[in-house]
């Protein structure tokens, strides 16, 4: 019993919960859909409101999306109601055709709804939906001065029949000073006289915040959203040195300088770049400018010039300071580059500029601001082969890879079929701007007024590098003492003469020269080169030549040459070094081979002074050799070093020299032995004079036989004087006797040497005469072998061998029982000893027989 009650308590709950959930209980801003199963009617209950619902009752909510009710629980179905304070609307799409709202606080039945239609109604407002309408509750479009609405007319009627009716509050007066608002002629204004003709089907509308500050449309009118679903649009402010662009639906763009505030047309839009719809005037100077094309015909305001379609402008800062875009003009844009700028040219340095219309490349010289202009000029660079860097700058490894570079880079444009993006010596563009710029910082981050700043720091002042070296026109500087032959396409031929710089035209070259190397010079390893050295140029060189007496000598030498008369003849020989040392060559050749190796050795520098550079004038000078192909001329030579071919001979001279050197030593010694001896005796004669002299005036006083003993001591010492002076003389005599023994003693020993040359050479005159005489006596043995003594020997020999081999066979004979000439006979036949067989006595017996007989 006691488990059946408690059945019974649980089902009662079960059953008032049920009954609770079919409870609509809904407050005072609340509504909801009922389904009623039965008839397919949808009522609309309004709070406060309490009811139970029947079985067949279903709560609905209505989906705006797909225009369908669906199913849901009380909770879901519950809703509230659309509420619009003041300054707020509600656009209510299928309003009731008797405009009415659903009643408070009871049941309503569905009316009939003006499907497909929309309406706004200003607030304050509160009212539930009928089933099938949909309500979005906005707020009322407070604008700034700079702020802006779109309208669109969605219903023409309904819009002229409510334009009164919409809400609008008018701005305050702008401040004096304010910047002037732009706009199109119908943007802003909402004189219902005029435009009620034009409010049509798809209308818009442009609501300026200049002149209305509040705004909440009538019936028949919608705000439109931008992009960005935003209903209030900002209007671009521009300050001095700012525009911006409006194109319009038809194509055409509007160009708006400031300041200003600018308020599109219903039927422009603003041209956005990275985000931003204003920008800034192009700023121009002296040394840049830009590139116009006329794209629609114009006349110029301030020059009264006239322009039409195609024309090209180049504008400077010579012009134009500041230059703001207008519509009849289009930039031309090298890739990226907008603004074109003038590039440094140092003086000596200088650019190529090639001419776009005439196809001909001049050269613009330094120092100045070259702004080329992009209609006709373009600055090109020259790019030089490897074999040109290397003759033209030797060891300059910067210049051989910069040109590499430029011709890996031109190379994979060719391959890649585009042109360069930027001319040639343009600024590269600027970087862009980091977080850390004052540009990107936050507006709260920066001060927005005027001001001047004062640095805390030393600021330096502005300074650029230029490093033009490899950007300009090819520079070939030439050094003191060279000279360079520039050839043109066309032929034209130019020498420049160092210490100078030369700036080569697009289409010049340097001439090459091939000169030899090597000692002596030869073609194996030419030197290639551009520069030729025109002042004290040296140029070492081996002569090798054979004297008169068949010695080969060898010479070294080293000429030192210049280059004279007219500089275009200096290039007319390719290797003026090979044509003036052949000459040369050939010249001592035949000089040296008019001397004997005696006489050449002993004055080989003279002799090739002479050939080389002339005989001497009368004062001591010599012309040199001059050559008149190529204006060449040596004027002096040195010679380094002669080399006899025959070491023998090459001894015997040096012995030779050496001889005469030690005699001519030895004779100097014994005259300078002889000299100092007459010296010396003259000296001590003049002090014994003054003894004697002093010792004569010291007794002078004295009485007479002191005097006269006096005399006899001067006499007695002259007498010794005397005998000293034949002494000296007697010695002189002998010394120049040895001194002429010492020349017998040269003169045969020089006998002596010729002697024996004289000796060795009969010699080797009797050694021949033998050596002769010993081959005659062989030919003449070879003679005397006659004929006849040949057939004697040879009938001997044959004699001599028949008797041997008939000793040989004696054996075999007696063997057989036939003698031995039988036996020869058979052997020889037919051969020379057959006949000798025959000739020999048949009665000899055989050797041997009488043994066998025995």
């Amino acid at each position: 019993m006691g488990g059946i009650k408690y059945a019974r308590a649980l089902m009662s709950d079960r059953e008032r919960e049920r009954g609770r959930e079919r409870d609509l209980v809904l407050a005072p801003n609340e509504f909801a859909f009922i389904s009623d199963e039965t008839k397919g009617n949808i009522n609309v209950y309004v709070g406060p409101h309490k009811t139970s619902l029947a079985n067949t009752d279903q709560p609905v909510v209505f989906d705006p999306a797909s225009k369908r009710f669906a199913r849901c629980s009380l909770e879901q179905a519950t809703r509230t109601l659309a509420i619009a304070p003041e300054g707020w609307y509600v656009v209510l799409k299928n309003p009731a055709r008797d405009k009415s709202h659903p009643r408070t606080g009871a049941l309503n039945n569905l009316p009939e709804l003006d499907t497909g239609r929309k309406v706004n109604v200003p607030g304050p407002v509160s009212f539930a939906l009928w089933p099938g309408q949909m309500a979005r509750v906005l707020q009322g479009h407070h604008l700034r001065s700079n702020q802006y609405l779109v309208v669109r007319v969605y219903d023409e009627e309904a819009a002229k029949a409510n334009w009164k009716n919409a809400v609008i509050k008018p701005q305050t007066a702008a401040p004096e000073g304010a910047p002037e608002a732009q706009g199109g002629p119908d943007a802003g204004s909402l004189d219902p006289e005029r435009l009620l003709p034009e409010l049509t089907m798809g209308k818009q509308l442009i609501i300026r915040g200049t002149d209305v500050a509040f705004y909440i449309p009538p019936t028949g009118v919608e705000v439109a959203a931008d992009a960005h679903g935003a209903l209030v649009r900002e209007a671009v402010t521009l300050e001095r040195l700012e525009y911006c662009i409006l194109l319009g639906e038809d194509g055409n763009k509007r160009y708006i300088q400031g300041p200003a505030v600018v308020f599109p047309r219903p039927t422009e839009t603003f041209i956005e770049r990275q985000g931003s719809r204003k920008f800034r005037a192009i700023e121009l100077n002296e040394n840049s400018g830009i590139y116009l094309k006329v794209i629609a015909p114009y006349a110029d305001e301030a020059t009264g010039q006239a322009y039409k379609v195609g024309d090209e402008i180049f504008l400077t800062g010579r012009e134009q300071m500041i230059y703001f875009p207008r519509p009849e003009h289009a930039l031309v844009r090298y890739g990226e580059q907008e603004i074109h700028y003038a590039v440094a040219i140092p003086a000596g340095e200088a650019r190529y500029v090639l001419d776009r219309l005439a196809g001909q490349i001049r050269l613009q010289r330094g120092p100045c601001m070259f702004l080329p202009d992009p209609r006709r000029e373009v600055i090109v660079r020259r790019v030089l082969d490897r074999r040109q860097v290397e003759l033209w700058f030797p060891g300059n490894a910067d210049a051989l890879a910069h040109n590499q570079l430029l011709g890996e880079i031109e190379r994979k444009k060719r391959e890649e079929g585009r042109a360069e993006g930027a001319a040639p010596g343009a600024p590269a563009p600027a970087a862009p701007a980091t977080a850390a710029t004052p540009a990107l910082r936050p507006a709260r981050e920066r001060f927005a007024g005027d001001d001047f700043r004062r640095g805390t720091n030393f600021t330096q002042p502005r300074t650029i590098v230029l490093d033009t070296r490899f950007d300009g026109a090819v520079a070939i500087s030439v050094w003191t003492g060279y000279a360079v032959l520039v050839v043109g396409k066309s032929g034209e031929r130019k020498v420049v003469v160092g210490p100078a710089t030369y700036l080569l035209e697009y289409d010049e070259t340097l001439q090459t020269l091939k000169l030899s190397t090597g000692v002596p010079k030869g073609d194996a390893s030419p030197y290639y080169t551009v520069y030729l050295r025109v002042l004290n140029n040296k140029v070492s060189d081996e002569v090798e030549a054979e004297t008169r007496d068949l010695c080969r000598v060898r010479l070294r030498l080293s000429y030192r040459v210049n280059f004279e008369g007219e500089p275009e003849r200096w290039f007319d020989v390719e290797n003026y070094v090979k044509f003036f040392t052949e000459h040369l060559r050939s010249l001592l050749r035949h000089a040296i081979r008019q001397y004997g190796v005696e006489a050449f050795y002993a004055n080989a520098v003279g002799v090739v002074r002479d050939v080389v550079l002339g005989p001497q004038n009368d004062e001591g000078k010599r012309a040199g050799r001059f050559f008149a192909e190529n204006g060449l001329r040596v004027y002096d030579v040195e010679v380094l070093g002669v080399e006899l071919g025959d070491e023998t001979i090459a001894g015997l001279l040096v012995e030779a020299q050496h001889a005469a050197v030690r005699q001519a030593l030895e004779l100097a010694a014994g005259q300078r032995r002889l000299e100092a001896a007459r010296q010396g005796e003259l000296v001590r004669q003049q002090i014994e004079e003054l003894e004697a002299s002093t010792r004569l005036k010291s007794l002078s006083l004295g009485v007479a036989e002191v005097s006269r003993s006096l005399e006899l001591e001067l006499a007695k010492a002259r007498a010794e004087a005397e005998a000293r002076q034949k002494r000296r003389e007697a010695e002189l005599a002998e010394q120049q006797a040895l001194e002429a023994i010492h020349r017998a003693e040269l003169a045969r020993k020089k006998s002596d040497h010729d002697l024996a040359l004289e000796v060795a050479a009969r010699q080797l005159e009797q050694r021949l005469r033998q050596l002769g005489a010993e081959v005659q006596a062989t030919v003449d043995k070879a003679h005397a072998v006659s004929p006849d003594l040949v057939a004697a020997l040879q009938a001997f020999g044959d004699r001599a061998l028949a008797e041997r081999m008939a000793q040989s066979m004696a054996p075999l004979a007696i063997l057989g029982g036939e003698s031995v000439a039988e036996v020869l006979g058979r052997l020889l036949q037919g051969t020379p000893l057959a006949r000798l067989l025959a000739a020999a006595p048949t009665a000899a017996p055989a050797p041997g027989n009488g043994a066998g007989g025995e």
